[in-house]
Formats: structure tokens, C-alpha cells, sequence
């Protein structure tokens, strides 16, 4: 393939065919285009940007790239979630018991945490015995069986974005809508999915820090999945502030298990049911949010939904009874040190990034990609904007391997907390926008 009128067309400012971009993919995939072409292919789009058309193009292109998921015919609509990554975001974990017990299919495939976001496949490996890696045809029988699963992306699903997102990685070109939206959307559509949420974050801990560019991206994510045969909706969500009380592999499966007990924090819940209810408007399950919103909520205080999610544990090697001893432990880290206040005051601010920085270094996130995990460090019983405290109240536990980490720990943390004399202002909501 000779890929130099492309590159000067893309480089100035042209609009590529579908053809000439499913032919660039597939030559790449199978490793007939060089990475320093491919390389500069990615920084003309990441100057020039993709036309809709083109993004559309390229999401087909690298979702045909490799493998798509093949169900049987079922009542139950196939749907998942999609999240943009932010510290303390573990909705997935009891998201997707709660939509099987909805009456949903969720073949939801996950990744890795890298820097300060966590990963859900690094959460679930904190579980004894539980096992990530399916084959394709394996994730296709644990969703037909208890309704959901919970992976990784196999070896043949998406090649081309496994290739594309480590040269952009290498190139500074992660950072293009177009290109964010085409990695995204490729995974979700080789699910086969019929219904798609999306929650996109901005804010201090988030991919997009600020409000708007975080809505150009729901917008890009949600005309392209529609274009796509994907009934798509998207929440603009604060990641100024961590979500829940934990943050870190481990502690953030115990919370979600709290969250399908309904003993689990306010925001995680609120996030949890919206998301499911959505999914329940989207397929005409539900007509509209409040109907939806009960049915989810009543379906989550059932209790099914943990018992839905002990079911996923055991399809997918969990030791239940070591898992169940491991809950009911305090901690699993070495070390375990309070942060408290000096003074009685009210919490105006939990920076999220300060607090996703200490948990990556006490080594429960990565650096690298090829970075390994403690799953057991963390923090946890993080107090939130708002609430008052008094002198030397709790305002977050660290968890740690060593007491020297522990103790740097504690006096970064302390600077992820801002106070006040008087009361506060209710904050933020958490869901700030949606769109559709």
C-alpha cells in the first residue's frame, strides 16, 4: 500500500475515504505499513482532526480489525458501560450484577489502570482465583449464563487499537478526540452491543479537566456510536473529588460490594443507578428517568444483584470462600495509618488527583503499562466536601506496605484537604449533564 497521498492529503487538511482508511487499518494490523508512517498518520489527525465521516470509518475499521463477540438470539438486550477513568471509580463492579438482574446481557470487557486512574481488570484481580482472561467464546458463555462478565480484551479483539493507542502513546497523540472516540466505541461495538452509556469525567483527576472539552468528547462519542447502530447516552460527571470513600484496587472492591448491600457511599450509588436506569430508557425497558431510576433502586435493595455478583465470581474462577474470609478483614495492607484533623472545621475540597497520585505511589497504580500492582494499598474512609469535622476526626486511612510509605503517604494527603470556620455550600452536583 502506498500510503504517502494519504499522509500529504490527511496532512493538509483532506477528508480521507472510507475505503483508504479500512484499507490503512487493515495494512497495519498485519504489519505491512511501517510504525513511523502509521506514527505520522496519527500526529496529521491529531493537528488536522477526522471529519465525522472519517471517525466513523476509523471506529469500523479497527472494531473489524480483529474478533467481534457472536451471541445467540435472546430476549435480553446486550448493553454496557463505558467510563472515561477517574480515582475512586469502581461503578462497573456493581453495575454490571445490578443489569443482569435487570433483565440485560453485559459483556463488559475492561482495562488496566495507568497513572492515577484506576483499572477495573486490577481491581478484579485483588479477588483470590478470579480469572480476567476469557477467550471470546468463554465470555460469550458466562454472559449467557449469569447475564454479565467482566474481562479483559482477548489477544484477537481490536488488534489494531492495541497497536494504534501504543504509538500514540510513544507519539503524544493520545490527547485527540477523534482518536479517543475511535479507541473507545471499537471495543464497545465488537461487543456486539444493541445500548450504550457513557460516563465521561472532567475536573482535577480527569482525562478532561475542564467542562467543555469533556462535552465535545461525549458529544463525539455519542453521534458516533448512534451512526454506528448504538442507541448511545452520555453523563458529564465532576472527578474533582474521588468517587466513594476508597481509592485503590482492593478497598474499592470491598466498597463495591458495600454499594450492592446498599451500605455503600451516596455518590457511588447515585452514579450506579443512573446508569442503570438510562440503560432501562434507552431499550424501552423504562419509560422515562424517575420510573427507571425505582426500578433500579428496588431492584438493588432485592439483594439479587450480590447474590448475581457471587455467581460472576464463581463463573470466573473467584475462591468465594476465601474472598468472603477477605471481607471480612479490616485491612490486608501491612500498614495502616489515620490522617486526622487539628482542628474542627468543614471540608470544602478532596482534591482527587492528590489523592490518585499517593495511591500510585504506594503502588497501587502504574507508572508504566508494564508496571505491576499491590492490590492491597490504598486509601480509604476519605471524608467529603461538606461535611464537618472535629478535632482529630478521621479524614482518610492509608494503607500501605511500609510505614516509611505510609508516612510520606500521609503528608501528601494531608494537602489534598482545603477547610473552612463556617459551613459549606452543598457541592457540586455529581452528574452535571447528560447527552443524547
Amino acid at each position: 500500500m502506498n500510503l504517502l497521498p494519504l499522509l500529504e492529503a490527511k496532512r493538509d487538511g483532506g477528508r480521507l475515504t472510507d475505503p483508504q482508511i479500512r484499507d490503512l487499518i487493515v495494512a497495519h494490523t498485519a504489519g505491512r505499513i511501517p510504525d513511523y508512517q502509521m506514527a505520522a498518520f496519527l500526529m496529521a489527525a491529531f493537528f488536522r482532526g477526522l471529519y465525522g465521516g472519517e471517525t466513523r470509518a476509523l471506529t469500523l475499521a479497527m472494531r473489524d480489525s480483529g474478533e467481534v463477540l457472536k451471541f445467540p438470539n435472546d430476549t435480553r438486550p446486550l448493553v454496557d458501560k463505558h467510563s472515561t477513568g477517574g480515582v475512586g471509580d469502581k461503578v462497573s463492579l456493581p453495575l454490571a450484577p445490578l443489569l443482569a438482574c435487570l433483565g440485560f446481557r453485559v459483556p463488559m470487557i475492561s482495562g488496566r489502570g495507568l497513572g492515577i486512574t484506576g483499572g477495573t481488570l486490577d481491581k478484579l484481580e485483588s479477588i483470590p482465583g478470579f480469572i480476567t482472561a476469557l477467550t471470546s467464546e468463554r465470555i460469550v458463555e458466562v454472559v449467557q449464563t449469569v447475564g454479565c462478565c467482566l474481562a479483559g480484551q482477548t489477544a484477537f479483539m481490536v488488534p489494531a487499537d492495541m497497536k494504534l493507542y501504543a504509538l500514540r502513546d510513544a507519539t503524544a497523540t493520545v490527547p485527540s478526540i477523534p482518536l479517543i472516540t475511535a479507541s473507545i466505541l471499537s471495543k464497545k461495538l465488537a461487543e456486539s452491543i444493541s445500548a450504550l452509556v457513557l460516563d465521561v469525567k472532567f475536573g482535577r483527576a480527569a482525562f478532561m479537566p475542564t467542562l467543555e472539552p469533556a462535552r465535545e468528547l461525549a458529544r463525539n462519542l455519542v453521534t458516533i456510536a448512534a451512526e454506528s447502530g448504538v442507541n448511545t447516552r452520555a453523563f458529564l460527571t465532576d472527578m474533582n473529588t474521588p468517587l466513594g470513600r476508597t481509592a485503590g484496587n482492593w478497598l474499592e472492591v470491598r466498597e463495591a460490594v458495600d454499594c450492592l448491600e446498599c451500605r455503600g457511599p451516596e455518590d457511588l450509588q447515585e452514579l450506579v443507578l443512573h446508569c442503570a436506569a438510562s440503560l432501562l430508557v434507552q431499550t424501552g425497558k423504562s419509560p422515562d428517568m424517575p420510573a427507571a431510576l425505582n426500578k433500579a433502586a428496588v431492584v438493588l435493595a432485592s439483594g439479587k444483584p450480590r447474590e448475581k455478583w457471587d455467581q460472576l465470581l464463581a463463573a470466573q474462577g473467584a475462591d468465594l470462600d476465601a474472598f468472603n474470609r477477605k471481607l471480612q478483614l479490616d485491612h490486608t495492607a501491612p500498614v495502616v495509618l489515620e490522617l486526622v484533623t487539628p482542628d474542627e472545621g468543614f471540608i470544602t475540597g478532596c482534591d482527587a488527583r492528590i489523592v490518585g497520585e499517593v495511591v500510585r505511589e504506594l503502588g497501587g497504580g502504574r507508572f508504566r503499562q508494564e508496571d505491576g500492582v499491590n492490590h492491597d494499598v490504598g486509601v480509604d474512609q476519605l471524608a467529603k466536601p461538606g461535611e464537618p469535622c472535629g478535632v482529630n476526626s478521621v479524614l482518610a486511612r492509608v494503607h500501605a506496605a511500609t510505614r516509611e510509605q505510609g508516612e510520606a503517604a500521609l503528608a501528601k494527603l494531608r494537602g489534598a484537604f482545603q477547610f473552612q470556620r463556617e459551613p459549606v455550600p452543598v457541592p457540586v452536583p455529581l452528574i452535571v449533564e447528560t447527552v443524547q
